[in-house]
């Protein structure tokens, strides 16, 4: 997996996940990649990028606001989610944006 994600054309969406762990990690590196395997799976998922230090971030790139619910919808994800809530977070935030431009190399 590239460490930059090859986004088309925009526009395009982003969802960014901003995190800090709680004390109580265990499990969540396993839960972490699983998330992405299946994500990568689903309709209008285009990729993603993540760094993690004392503070999480993951954004992940979507066609479509439609293909975001579902994805927060995806039942595994749920699970991802309420874990998370209850047990490897002690703040997070996400934040959804529309991408109208980009550049690089």
């Amino acid at each position: 997996m590239s460490l930059i994600a090859k986004t088309p054309k925009p526009p395009y969406y982003a969802v960014i996940f901003t995190s800090h762990l709680s004390k109580d990690d265990q499990g969540y590196d396993d839960m972490a990649e699983k998330m992405v395997e299946l994500a990568s799976k689903q309709p209008g998922f285009i990729g993603i990028e993540s760094a993690r230090g004392e503070v999480g971030i993951t954004v992940s790139y979507w066609t479509d606001v439609d293909s975001i619910k579902k994805w927060k919808a995806n039942v595994e994800h749920s699970e991802a989610q309420r874990l998370g809530h209850e047990k490897w977070y002690s703040s997070f935030k996400t934040r959804i944006s529309k991408v109208e431009r980009d550049y690089g190399i």
